[in-house]
């Protein structure tokens, strides 16, 4: 099993790295493609591509540190770095779309001779290696917060370039010079809305916020364990988006440790099958806390 995620690792890096210097080539072209044709749309989009270049090296980074151990400064580990990476990531495109419609608006009021057929030819460069890239982080999008705002960086480029092409071929062909700033707000805006799920999500990991989960169910479930008579005082919150911890006070009839161990043993098994928690902790009780309520509230409560 190790030889394998070391596997994905190398790999990951390896389209990382190729999806980087893509990025990089395909800035380079759009700057110099922007510049000589006079496209706002292409010059934003080398702009969006710089950063994309910058945000798939840290989103890179973010994913080794996430990888490393448990240790005394860090006892749940490194798994947030990818949280933090994401949300930074995310909140950096939605600047990024802000600018680009600021640049956009001012282009009605001073519009520009534009070189369609320029615009056109680099700007399809522009949508093959987004493609390509896309398709490389694709696979792990699916399933990690910071890959798909990887990934969305990636499709937001793609998307740019097939409404650059668009605008390309009508400058190219009637001379509509303004659908230049059009094309570019329309994809700012896009973007801008793809983004928001993103830093919502994230947010609320960041901020210890309560996994969508039933709790009532959970209540119900523990007290059909024989020897819990009630549970309260109950904590969840996300490590990242597939990690989740829970704590409980848990009130049990008067027993051995020894005993108490098996019915631990229960309710790791339970919290752990049924409702995927990584890590439970259970403060046994006797009587104390039984009459308070399973999210307690005390003004100060800090778990």
């Amino acid at each position: 099993m190790e030889g394998n995620g070391h596997n994905h690792d190398v790999l990951s890096g390896s389209r990382f790295f190729f999806v980087t210097v893509l990025n990089v080539l395909i800035t380079i072209a759009e700057f110099v493609g922007g510049a000589l044709s006079g496209s706002l749309s292409l010059i934003s989009d080398a702009f969006h591509n710089l950063g994309d270049s910058f945000s798939i090296a840290f989103s890179y980074a973010a994913h080794r540190i996430s990888k490393k151990r448990q240790n005394e400064r860090n006892t749940f580990g490194y798994k947030r770095t990818e949280i933090i990476a994401a949300f930074l990531n995310s909140i950096a495109l939605c600047l990024i779309c802000v600018f680009l419609v600021i640049e956009a608006v001012k282009r009605f009021s001073h519009p520009q001779s534009i070189n369609g057929n320029l615009m056109l030819i680099v700007a399809i460069i522009g949508l093959i290696a987004n493609f390509v890239s896309a398709f490389l982080l694709n696979a792990g999008a699916k399933h990690n917060l910071n890959m798909r705002a990887t990934y969305l960086h990636i499709l937001s480029d793609a998307l740019s370039s097939v409404a650059i092409i668009i605008g390309g071929v009508l400058i190219d062909i009637f001379g509509w010079v303004m659908i230049d700033p059009i094309v570019t707000i329309l994809v700012a805006v896009y973007i801008f809305y793809e983004s928001i799920p993103i830093i919502r999500q994230t947010c609320r990991i960041l901020m210890q916020g309560a996994p969508d989960i039933d709790y009532q169910a959970i209540k119900n479930d523990l007290l059909k364990i024989n020897g819990v008579f009630g549970v309260h005082h109950v904590h969840a919150w996300s490590i990242d988006e597939h990690n989740i911890i829970f704590s409980a006070h848990v009130n049990m009839h008067d027993m051995k440790i020894s005993e108490a161990q098996q019915i631990y043993t229960e309710i790791d098994d339970l919290m752990e099958k049924k409702y995927h928690m990584c890590h439970v902790t259970i403060q046994a009780e006797t009587t104390r806390g039984e009459n308070e309520d399973m999210i307690y509230d005390r003004g100060n409560d800090i778990p």
